[in-house]
């Protein structure tokens, strides 16, 4: 089995990350991709006003519909900070060691990678997936790690809290149950 695994803080989920997954999961020829919402991220804080049930009830919303896309609550049932060796560790510990794990991460990540928790550990472990994100070229990727290239969509979750504060307009940036779920909990406004 060939498992993608797409971390974050999706707050909220929006479609860049949908188009990801959905690419990832093609061009890797992957069997599903599984969304990780972080409970507390070790590298930014989690911004707005969404609790970690509404991140995840806004990811259930936005992949329902799609059998190759699933949620995974391994990091906001730990109620502590998220580090990705431990939840690669449990997803090992599920799918076994047969399974290929596939850690997906944007290129605006890449920066940062060095001082990530484990790091060579994570890249033994699993295949580090880097795709490209607008703003944040592919370079200096390390030797451990494969690039994929995705259409560039250049929307962020901070744009998206930025418009909601303003009043401005988030359809089309969010899946239409994702936008409906945040004006009815009055998110970020």
């Amino acid at each position: 089995m060939r498992i993608g695994i797409l971390g974050g803080t999706f707050n909220p989920i929006h479609i860049a990350h949908l188009i990801l997954a959905e690419e990832a999961l093609s061009k890797l020829k992957l069997d599903k991709v599984i969304f990780v919402p972080t409970f507390i991220p070790p590298h930014k804080n989690v911004e707005g006003d969404a609790r970690p049930k509404d991140r995840l009830k806004m990811v259930e919303l936005a992949i329902s519909g799609n059998a190759a896309f699933e949620v995974s609550t391994f990091e906001l049932d730990s109620k502590k900070k998220s580090y990705s060796i431990d939840t690669l560790k449990e997803f090992r510990r599920i799918y076994g060691d047969d399974a290929e794990l596939f850690f997906i991460t944007g290129s605006d990540l890449l920066k940062d990678l060095f001082s990530w928790k484990n790091v060579n550990e994570i890249f033994k472990m699993s295949k580090f997936i880097v795709a490209n994100r607008p703003g944040y070229p592919v370079a200096d990727v390390p030797k451990e790690a494969e690039t994929v290239v995705i259409t560039p969509i250049e929307v962020s979750s901070e744009d998206i809290r930025k418009r909601i504060k303003e009043a401005r307009s988030i359809r089309y940036l969010v899946p239409e149950r994702v936008r409906e779920y945040i004006i009815k909990n009055r998110l970020y406004a």
